[in-house]
């Protein structure tokens, strides 16, 4: 009988996903692939790469372009930590002359951690290194019958050791790509067609009857709720904006006017900042907001990983122009599509009338 990483890279190269940066060696792209598919499904993710790849076709160019530039052609895929990781990244690249080609070179780059590294470099240079993934804890846990709750300490030590051990020497990117695949396109997650995969007859998990409870989880952490409020202001054909600063979430984009909320961040130190962000008297309950700001939208869910936004979306259209509080500038409506905004702005915008 063919042994578990046989059968793994069998599985790989008949049903294994044709994927353009699959055929390349260039660590670069495939660098860029790795840290742009983080939280992020390959059919948007591609898109994305293929974008990345004309704009800045190495990593000189992605290295001399500026913060906004990068954070702009990032907009819409989330978790812009990993934009500006990725800018930070390629200034290191360019400055050391070459792409690094060992693990703890590669594991040195911004914003890259255990399993980036050990993808890119199995992948680009055939280092012997196994990824270890939600997909690669999902077929260990239940060919195994592994049942150390994945999110541990303990089980990213024991996961790790067993996939290191399973590692073909001579084909170890293919392998972990493998992994990979297979997670995503036959081990899934919900209902997977086990009559048809081919290492059934060693499945711990598909002999006990336990395919639906592996692999085991711990329980997640609790997601907050915020509520605020974002105030679209046109005067005279322009509107207000500011950049979001560094240690907050979505650092570097830009947003509207924001009122009654935890303005830094939606901190979590307490009740609710009453904020009155239009330079009127202290704000109370009921002047919060201008009176004649009209509603576009009530109640707008944005999820992100821990804490659900709830936001209401205003436009106000001013007879006279307002006092903008710290940090907020005018600019034309029409450079708007310069700035690069969280998608949440982009919701906003596209209420307008």
């Amino acid at each position: 009988m063919p042994s578990f990483s046989d059968t793994i890279l069998a599985w790989y190269d008949s049903c294994g996903r044709d994927l353009p940066w699959r055929r390349t060696r260039d660590p670069y792209a495939i660098w860029l692939s790795e840290i742009i598919l983080q939280q992020t499904r390959i059919a948007q993710g591609q898109a994305y790469w293929e974008r990345f790849l004309a704009a800045f076709p190495d990593v000189q160019a992605l290295a001399a372009a500026s913060e906004d530039e990068v954070l702009r052609l990032w907009q819409g895929l989330g978790y812009y930590s990993r934009a500006r990781n990725l800018h930070q990244a390629a200034r290191q690249i360019a400055a050391a002359g070459r792409f690094p080609d060992t693990l703890a070179g590669i594991r040195a780059l911004k914003g890259v951690g255990d399993y980036t590294a050990a993808a890119i470099g199995s992948i680009a240079f055939g280092l012997p290194a196994a990824v270890v993934d939600g997909n690669v804890y999902r077929v260990l846990a239940r060919h195994f019958g592994i049942v150390t709750p994945v999110g541990s300490t303990a089980a990213k030590k024991e996961f790790t050791a067993l996939a290191q051990s399973l590692l073909p020497p001579d084909r170890p990117g293919d392998f972990n790509q493998g992994m990979m695949d297979f997670g995503a396109l036959q081990c899934t997650p919900a209902a997977p067609d086990c009559a048809l995969c081919p290492l059934a007859a060693t499945c711990a998990a598909l002999a006990t009857g336990r395919v639906d409870t592996l692999p085991v989880r711990e329980k997640g952490p609790e997601v907050l709720e915020r509520r605020f409020d974002y105030v679209y202001v046109r005067f005279r054909g322009r509107t207000a904006i500011r950049k979001r600063p560094v240690g907050d979430i979505w650092a570097g984009l830009w947003e509207p006017l924001v009122a009654d909320q935890r303005f830094q961040g939606f901190a979590d130190d307490g009740g609710r900042i009453p904020r009155n962000p239009l330079g009127r008297s202290a704000p109370t309950a009921s002047n919060l907001l201008p009176d004649d700001a009209v509603l576009l939208k009530s109640g707008v869910k944005h999820q992100l990983t821990h804490r659900t936004l709830i936001v209401d979306f205003y436009l106000w259209e001013p007879a006279e122009e307002p006092t903008l509080p710290e940090g907020y500038l005018w600019i034309d409506e029409t450079e708007l599509d310069r700035y690069a905004k969280p998608r949440l702005f982009e919701h906003l915008l596209e209420s307008l009338p």
